[in-house]
């Protein structure tokens, strides 16, 4: 199959390159020239496990190219897949559309012969329909079926969630695009990774309906932490007894301090509001939106009582930025939050993160950076685990002991025993545990 690009964000970067390793032709299109450049010279500009190697190999094999020009590889194309950003609009917390609507009219100009565009950006209910609208609008004589196939990519695990998919949607209203949709899944073995195909509509919901889903179980297990703190219960034995119901399940159900990422912030404010457009409110939601802003800046006042009830002069160690290790993604991390709760009340902060601090500097250049937990240890009153690195679960606590003003370690994100790390000589602060 024939298949081109639109965005090589995130989404669009490795579903195109995973396309390309299930031996499809794929051309990448991207404004950005120096994005492309990048790529084209070997740079990827995203990090996430195993994908160099793969774009490497997929190139050598002629399969996978990157280029600016939209005209000729969306006119070659049998499927073009738009994958531009939907970030929340500012103004009402609805999903800006607007890239994928220009995307649209460049496609309408350029296709040649019947042509499916598939929206792989995650974009609200009844977007299908406008794009049809804008299409036509754009282009009367245009041969276009509008597919909406959502991703549901787990930063730092991409490349297994699209080759070994738990399912895949495909929502469609013109059956001539099925042949073509399914060719493209063909590769994968259809007994260990469904394929539903329904109406638009339907697919287009299912995507928020999904991470909207995840985010409430995020969401309750870290209220059930706070009732654990306050009655003596161990949150990870109550996960650990819930998950092991087959109804409930273990995933997302690991307290910590709040959910971030590019996608359950932005689609659990879209739901709402879409729901809310269609008098149909979805409380639940429109609940949890709210406490999981509140539990990220609720997570400094833990850290304040760590060093005694008042941060004003104290030097905390920042261990993580990133909102999930195994990605350089900062969007809507915990920890910007918790940063911005921690300066308010008067502590100094030095941080560090295996690959997140050059997109951090863009949003907080004037936070003291370091390039080692030792750096970061030196002189604090207290470290703070915010993600869960590999690198952050072998800490050797003898040698920060050393280093710190205080040896006191916060971890919000359960990763160390309270025994264990008291027996170093530390005050140790965690997540839903009596400690």
């Amino acid at each position: 199959m024939r298949i081109a690009i639109i965005g090589t964000g995130y989404v669009g970067l490795v579903s195109g390159v995973c396309f390309s390793e299930l031996g499809h032709h794929v051309v990448c299109i991207d404004k950005v020239e120096d994005k492309i450049k990048s790529l084209n010279a070997g740079e990827v500009p995203i990090f996430e496990p195993g994908l160099d190697a793969m774009i490497a190999s997929n190139v050598d094999a002629g399969r996978l190219s990157f280029t600016t020009d939209l005209a000729q590889p969306v006119a070659d194309a049998d499927v073009v897949f738009i994958a531009v950003g939907t970030p929340s609009r500012k103004s009402d917390g609805h999903a800006d559309l607007s890239y994928v609507f220009a995307a649209a009219r460049e496609i309408a100009n350029a296709a040649r012969g019947f042509t499916v565009v598939v929206t792989k950006s995650t974009v609200p209910v009844g977007t299908g329909d406008e794009l049809e609208r804008v299409i036509a609008e754009a282009n009367p004589d245009a041969d276009i079926a509008v597919v909406s196939n959502p991703e549901f990519l787990r930063e730092g695990a991409a490349i297994d969630d699209f080759m070994e998919p738990d399912r895949v949607v495909i929502g469609m209203n013109d059956e001539r695009a099925r042949p073509l949709m399914l060719e493209i899944y063909k590769p994968l073995d259809a007994a260990r990774h469904p394929v539903l195909v329904t109406s638009r509509r339907t697919a287009e919901l299912t995507k928020y309906a999904a991470n909207a889903f995840l985010a409430l179980k995020l969401a309750y297990i870290n209220e059930i932490a706070d009732l654990c703190e306050q009655v003596g219960a161990n949150v990870q034995d109550v996960s650990r007894g819930m998950g092991l119901d087959s109804r409930i399940g273990q995933k997302f159900l690991n307290a910590g301090p709040g959910y971030g990422g590019s996608c359950f912030p932005k689609d659990t404010l879209a739901l709402v509001k879409t729901a809310q457009d269609h008098m149909a409110p979805i409380r639940l939601i429109e609940t949890i939106v709210g406490i999981n802003e509140t539990r990220k800046r609720a997570m400094a006042r833990k850290v304040e009582l760590a060093v005694g009830g008042d941060l004003r002069g104290k030097t905390v160690g920042i261990l993580g930025l990133t909102f999930k290790p195994d990605t350089d993604d900062i969007r809507e991390s915990p920890a910007l939050a918790i940063i911005q709760a921690l300066l308010d009340k008067g502590a100094r902060l030095k941080a560090y993160d295996p690959e997140g601090m050059p997109q951090a500097r863009t949003l907080l250049p004037d936070l003291d950076y370091r390039e080692s937990v030792d750096a970061v240890s030196e002189g604090a009153d207290a470290l703070v685990i915010i993600t869960e690195w590999q690198h952050f679960r072998n800490l050797d606590f003898a040698a920060l002991k050393q280093r710190m003003n205080a040896p006191v370690l916060v971890d919000l994100r359960n990763v160390y025993n309270a025994k264990d790390i008291e027996a170093q000589g530390f005050a140790y602060y965690s997540v839903g545990r009596a400690d």
